[in-house]
């Protein structure tokens, strides 16, 4: 397939998310989550999000929610 017959899809910003619910499956926690873009972000941090069930990324200003899975 040659470069312009290619089809454009959108690039989703790192960091975009202000809120992000998260579980147990997700732990340890860590800013930026694991399937965002790198390259241009801010470095990981680890966050504890057990014991209060929130935590905020000090870098972006992230909220994390802990919630229970549902079975």
């Amino acid at each position: 397939m040659s470069k312009s017959n290619r089809v454009k899809m959108p690039l989703m910003e790192p960091n975009a998310v202000n809120k992000y619910q998260v579980t147990k499956a997700d732990l340890p926690l860590h800013c930026p989550m694991p399937n965002t873009s790198l390259w241009n972000s801010h470095p990981r941090v680890f966050l504890s999000v057990e014991e209060t069930g929130k935590a905020h990324c000090p870098y972006c200003g992230a909220e994390y929610v802990l919630i229970s899975e549902k079975s």
